[in-house]
């Protein structure tokens, strides 16, 4: 078996189209998913189908996973009928969820006691990055695992980086969502401002990217707060998720996240309010019920 043969568990927002461009590069793909619908798709696209975690492990040469959080993460590896109960020697374990650091490393040591080598891979782009195969990927782990490992890297992104050692990518990662995070509320904060005082928030934001103020998030997401369109790329109770393990990444380290605390504290009222599903984006609607006020257009 060659290592074009690969085992893909997670087929969600973000692992369906991953998984699909996988398979549209010629690869032969084992999938497992809990839910059954994104399997029985990607079967009729040519996909195999595993019953378990550890079935995908004893098929594939390399087995990737895009899972939600940690303890998801860590039940599909080491639970019961996980990936470790049936991978090889020689496996190589690609992790492309978003989970702690502290997790990543902890995996990486115990696929070592398999005589496997385990890469935490992250991801950032959101369900459009994930389609069009433009998703930067941020890696920890051995050089030689991320060498054998890139020709499917780059099949799923663009923008690659071996960040450093087991737990890097993660860190990489958490420092991402801080950014994100942080922008997606000060560009809520700064449209629902020009919409409260009687300017058009459209021509703020059109003035705003033309200045140092420019950044891809006023570009897409202030698009989607002034089309009211917060269907998910990026879900807000993931986000949530993602601040909550970069502030306890910060306390680990001794690092405050102040602002990125007050962001996460406004996505967990959200999700608080009912709003967790929709678009990260939508965290506009907070700031819009705080200035009792929405956003419109011209």
């Amino acid at each position: 078996m060659s290592d074009s043969s690969i085992g893909f568990i997670g087929l969600g927002i973000m692992g369906k189209p991953m998984a699909r461009n996988l398979l549209k590069a010629g690869h032969s793909l084992i999938v497992h998913n809990r839910s059954r619908a994104a399997v029985e798709e990607l079967a009729k696209d040519g996909a195999q189908v595993a019953a378990s975690p550890e079935e995908v492990a004893a098929r594939s040469e390399i087995v990737i996973t895009m899972l939600p959080d940690s303890p998801d993460v860590e039940l599909v590896y080491a639970g019961e009928q996980g990936v470790f109960a049936g991978a090889r020697p020689g496996a190589l374990l690609i992790d492309m969820s978003t989970i702690a650091p502290a997790v990543a490393r902890k995996l990486a040591s115990a696929a070592a006691t398999k005589s496997c080598e385990m890469l935490d891979a992250p991801v950032s782009g959101g369900q459009a990055g994930a389609q069009s195969a433009t998703l930067s990927i941020m890696i920890g782990g051995k050089a030689a695992a991320v060498e054998r490992a890139m020709p499917l890297f780059q099949t799923l992104g663009k923008n690659i980086v071996h960040s450093g050692a087991a737990g890097a990518g993660q860190v990489a990662k958490a420092a991402n969502q801080v950014v994100v995070g942080i922008t997606i509320a000060a560009a809520s904060e700064a449209l629902v401002l020009a919409q409260k005082a009687g300017v058009d928030p459209a021509k703020v934001r059109q003035v705003l990217l033309g200045g140092f103020a420019q950044s891809r998030i006023l570009d897409a997401h202030g698009q989607r707060m002034l089309e009211r369109n917060f269907n998910p790329g990026f879900r807000i109770r993931l986000h949530e998720k993602d601040l909550k393990i970069a502030t306890a990444t910060g306390a680990e380290y001794g690092v405050p996240l102040m602002v990125a605390g007050i962001v996460q504290q406004m996505m967990t009222a959200m999700r608080s309010m009912g709003h967790g599903e929709l678009d990260h984006s939508a965290v506009v609607k907070f700031i819009e019920e705080l200035a009792k006020t929405e956003l419109k257009a011209g």
